[in-house]
């Protein structure tokens, strides 16, 4: 979970920017929490104490209504409604990461993750967004390898992860489908060396950047075996006290390293 938000952090300067470099300074004075890491303590929220999605992300959404929304769940969210939107986009998977921790099978991941998402992003591609990260970050952190990874996930979900980065770099635009995002920060994590490698290579697509390395982030802290110390520090020293306590009581409730 940490994984994802420091993903967000790292990534938010870029958004927009175009980066096409893995050669950047991780943290500058620019680099601030979205609506990736409000949404995915919110999940958070709901797995720890029972709440209900639609009523957490409302509250969540009140409580930092300037965290940089898409325009659907913005829309949504001010005015009050409970109705799903059919959404593809990829708010879904940017804040499912904590389902892919809270559940003991891949079959409570799978059920969980389209729960998060269907509030929302009820449309399929929305959907296998979710469960698709959720996955990744479930096998990741059972110890599945790489190799095992990329081919259950091609088998569940259909995405091509044979494609590499750089031969994506060039054209890659920003992105904001599920579709569009999910596998390329599938890809990143599996191209990637450690946990900074995997958020690097991720910004370096120029796309979503802080949705990318969030999702990237997510997979890679489940692998590697949680976030290098002085990258969770200086993301958690970003947060408020609110959002900082959710991060660590769900740390220390699904014993996560860092």
């Amino acid at each position: 979970m940490l994984g994802a938000i420091a993903g967000d952090v790292i990534g938010s300067v870029h958004e927009y920017m175009g980066t096409k470099s893995t050669d950047f300074d991780l943290f500058t004075a620019g680099c601030r929490f979205t609506d990736d890491t409000v949404l995915t303590v919110a999940v958070a929220d709901c797995l720890m104490n029972g709440r209900e999605y639609v009523d957490a992300f409302h509250d969540y959404f009140v409580a930092y209504p300037n965290a940089g929304y898409g325009y659907r769940f913005f829309h949504w969210a001010s005015s009050g409604s409970r109705s799903p939107y059919n959404s593809w986009g990829n708010g879904s998977a940017m804040r499912v990461a904590p389902v892919g921790h809270a559940f003991d099978s891949l079959d409570d991941v799978l059920l969980h993750a389209a729960r998060s998402a269907e509030v929302t992003h009820n449309h399929p591609e929305g959907v296998k967004g979710a469960q698709a990260t959720a996955a990744a970050v479930f096998m990741a952190r059972s110890g599945e390898t790489k190799r095992n990874m990329k081919s259950s996930l091609e088998h569940m979900f259909g995405y091509d992860l044979n494609r590499r980065l750089d031969d994506i770099r060039p054209t890659h635009r920003f992105d904001e489908s599920c579709q569009g995002t999910v596998p390329l920060a599938l890809i990143a994590f599996l191209e990637s060396s450690d946990y900074e490698d995997a958020v690097r290579k991720a910004v370096s697509l120029g796309g979503d950047a802080d949705t990318l390395a969030c999702i990237a982030g997510a997979v890679a802290e489940a692998h590697y075996g949680g976030v290098p110390p002085f990258i969770a520090a200086q993301t958690l020293a970003v947060l408020d006290d609110r959002l900082r306590d959710v991060v660590v009581k769900f740390r220390e409730c699904h014993r996560i390293a860092v």
